[in-house]
């Protein structure tokens, strides 16, 4: 993968990689049963990329307006760092993650997709979205996911991560 050396210069400041979960780790589909039971569907793949950025001395982390327990048992079965759900402000949690871990904003990536996420996408010292993510959003970001949101768009972005460490 080729890479610009301004991204490259971007990535290699980067300790935190933070995600949004609907549209991102998911493919945005909104799934219930007859009986009003929700689920999501997970790509496997995305998993192992956090996996493989843990092992490598990067925090994950997931902010997400959504506020269900399946974020809760994905991120637990990921043993992501830390959990922001139900943001109706990501610019806030932003600013208080940096806070809390003593990070500079050059210092966290981010990836989302829709309008909800511009405000942190802005702030971020990396970001992305996935290959269905908004226009607006795409106009905003570092770097656009060849892959759709929950069909491995993470783990490409880890991958960028993965690549120089």
């Amino acid at each position: 993968m080729k890479l610009s050396k301004v991204i490259l210069k971007k990535i290699n400041k980067i300790k935190l990689i933070l995600t949004d979960v609907d549209g991102v780790l998911t493919d945005a589909g909104m799934y219930y049963t007859e009986s009003g039971d929700e689920f999501k569907k997970f790509n496997t793949r995305d998993g192992m990329g956090v996996k493989l950025l843990k092992e490598k001395g990067f925090m994950v982390g997931i902010v997400t307006t959504e506020n269900s327990s399946i974020v809760d048992r994905r991120a637990k079965k990921l043993n992501i760092d830390m959990v922001y759900k139900g943001v109706e402000d990501k610019r806030k949690v932003f600013k208080e993650i940096m806070k809390q871990y003593n990070l500079m904003e050059n210092e966290i990536a981010y990836i989302g997709e829709d309008i909800n996420d511009l405000d942190i996408v802005k702030l971020s010292g990396f970001s992305a979205t996935v290959s269905d993510g908004m226009d607006i959003v795409k106009k905003n970001v570092d770097y656009i996911c060849k892959k759709k949101g929950g069909e491995g768009a993470f783990r490409e972005f880890a991958e960028l991560f993965l690549c120089l460490h």
